[in-house]
């Protein structure tokens, strides 16, 4: 099955958030290695962005919300390990080491 958001095919977990929210992940994350004057030109161009989309926080809340209900039962999976009866456990009987 293939998705598609605003005409442009979603191929992966990253493509659909980009296109959900119109901007590259790299612009608010950041790219390893980049220089302090490439981090404050993409920290200016986000600046920018966001005075000029002031709806943009609330899409990306839901698009976070609608990720943790879609795999909340992956990311919430916890099986209890067994624990050890009191009586099993061998207990530290000795004195002060020397």
């Amino acid at each position: 099955m293939r998705m598609y958001i605003g005409g442009h095919q979603v191929v992966s977990d990253t493509d659909f958030v980009e296109l959900a929210l119109g901007t590259p992940l790299d612009l608010w994350l950041g790219v390893e290695g980049e220089s302090e004057m490439e981090r404050a030109a993409r920290l200016d161009a986000a600046r920018g962005i966001l005075a000029d989309n002031p709806d943009l926080l609330d899409r990306v809340s839901q698009v976070a919300a609608e990720a943790i209900e879609a795999h909340a039962p992956e990311l919430f999976n916890v099986e209890l390990l067994p624990t050890r009866r009191a009586a099993g456990r061998r207990q530290y009987r000795g004195g002060a080491a020397a």
